[in-house]
């Protein structure tokens, strides 16, 4: 079922190791981080299909991250998180058209895996 490599990208560390071990049961390979620039030096050393990212986090946001890695990697799906009801500003509407997919926490592990399919267009 699974195959893809990830990289998630979330502030809390205890919902991004448990996300992190809920895909790796399901033979995805994943390495998970808790900020915005541990997430750019992972994607200058590795590759990935799908990058899940927290979209409010301290220091470099979500968006922030998603821009960076977007000058290296344009077509690099990649996948917002928000534990937020919506979209709170413009930079957060503008994250919409440059984002595969955009997610609400609490995040249900299978419509992620669906999601992630779609973004890589992978077949089940």
């Amino acid at each position: 079922m699974g195959g893809m490599r990830v990289l998630l990208v979330d502030d809390e560390p205890e919902l991004v190791h448990t996300m992190a071990e809920r895909l790796e049961i399901r033979d995805f390979e994943v390495d998970a981080v808790t900020s915005g620039a541990a997430a750019l030096e992972k994607i200058k050393s590795e590759a990935y299909d799908v990058v899940v990212i927290d979209l409010k986090m301290p220091g470099m946001s979500g968006h922030a991250v998603m821009t960076a890695v977007r000058v290296e990697h344009p077509r690099l799906p990649i996948i917002l998180l928000t534990g937020h009801g919506a979209a709170e500003d413009d930079e957060e509407n503008a994250d919409l058209d440059q984002a595969c997919a955009y997610l609400f926490k609490p995040i249900n592990i299978d419509e992620l895996i669906r999601t992630m399919r779609e973004c890589v267009k992978v077949d089940e």
